[in-house]
């Protein structure tokens, strides 16, 4: 199917959504020293980086990837920013005391910093691979925050997506120098959603889900619940429409 309205075909060739044992269509490769989910179409000019959630490779995600790399426009690649050691689903939301300390006790040797800082090499090893591409980057919460810092001066993104992003800063937002996408959930704070927008000084798409969890597009998607896998393909094809009209 072609594009419509000048938006890349990609935004309209969306696969069905698979609510129960997804098979992933892509493979893992060793990319900048780091197991790598890779999919799509190894001749696109065009590469997406998905930085997944704290709880790192899961199903959801993974088919998220996949949705994105359904056309021929992009190839896709999420590393294992957490080498192996993602976070356990069961710590979240951390309600007994227990699963405070495990996710409090995880989480400050795994700041969004430290992901910026793996970029460059699983970029360079890409490139040095598959010939160089430009570059989008969609984040999920803490992957949203990694996405939020790397998309300010001499980013090497042309456009960017959050979903449900992790530590909304205004601060982070008025940095940014390319087209920004940012989908909040019901659990991010209204007000912190409006502040990041308002300092957004690009072409940008702001848009609460007002009636999905936090993790509606990644790790935490109930895919077995129609409204929230309609949400969940709603979501990809906000992005691939965004990424479509600025990339």
């Amino acid at each position: 199917m072609e594009g419509i309205d000048g938006h890349s075909a990609a935004c309209c060739n969306i696969p069905p959504v698979i609510s129960k044992g997804y098979e992933p269509k892509g493979r893992y490769e060793t990319l900048g020293g780091l197991k790598t989910y890779v999919t799509g179409s190894v001749s696109a000019k065009k590469a997406i980086l998905v930085i997944y959630d704290i709880f790192g490779f899961f199903p959801q995600t993974i088919q998220g990837a996949d949705i994105l790399a359904a056309s021929e426009e992009y190839q896709v690649f999420m590393p294992d920013f957490f080498e192996g050691q993602p976070a356990d689903i069961a710590w979240y939301p951390p309600v007994t005391e227990e699963q405070k300390s495990a996710l409090y006790t995880w989480f400050p040797s795994r700041v969004p910093e430290t992901g910026v800082a793996k970029i460059p090499k699983v970029l360079t090893e890409v490139e040095s691979v598959y010939e160089k591409k430009d570059w989008a980057a969609l984040g999920f919460c803490w992957g949203g925050k990694v996405v939020a810092l790397t998309s300010g001066t001499d980013t090497r993104w042309k456009v960017s997506a959050q979903s449900h992003p992790g530590m909304l800063d205004a601060a982070d937002g008025a940095k940014v120098t390319i087209p920004m996408c940012v989908l909040g959930s019901e659990e991010e704070k209204a007000e912190d959603l409006v502040a990041f927008g308002d300092a957004l000084k690009v072409e940008k798409h702001i848009e609460r889900f007002d009636d999905q969890l936090h993790g509606w597009m990644s790790a935490r998607a109930d895919l077995e619940n129609e409204k929230v896998r309609k949400e969940y393909e709603r979501g990809y094809k906000t992005v691939l429409e965004f990424f479509g009209k600025h990339f």
